[in-house]
């Protein structure tokens, strides 16, 4: 005859083994995206953004900066997780713009971001 406690065993290891992943995975996304490493702003020509992705889509963009006007400009990759500053920075694209970013390191999957270079405002 079966022992129903063995039974209960294996479904509280079996559960353990997967749910114990998904709660560190879990708690690292939301500290790493709570936790700002670095915030400032940069300042350029607002060159490209788009959606884009497989699975999970985001806003990437590109901001050409240069310090001495005739140099080569140096490209600042940035991710934006919301729609509304994404539209706003659409509106600005070729322009000259101020760029307000948070950098999260440590992020575990692109689905937030391909860049660890967050965006939460624009000025022109």
């Amino acid at each position: 005859m079966p022992n129903p406690f063995a039974r209960h065993k294996v479904a509280t290891v079996l559960s353990v083994i997967i749910l114990l992943p998904l709660l560190v995975f879990v708690l690292w996304a939301v500290i790493t995206l709570s936790y700002t490493y670095s915030s400032g702003e940069r300042a350029g020509i607002m060159q490209k953004l788009s959606k884009r992705g497989w699975i999970c889509k985001t806003w990437e963009g590109e901001l050409l900066m240069s310090a001495v006007p005739g140099s080569a400009p140096e490209k600042f990759l940035f991710s934006v997780r919301s729609d509304s500053i994404a539209a706003e920075i659409n509106k600005l694209s070729g322009r000259r713009v101020i760029l307000n970013y948070e950098q999260h390191r440590g992020v575990p999957t692109s689905c937030f971001g391909d860049t660890e270079y967050f965006v939460n405002g624009v000025s022109a």
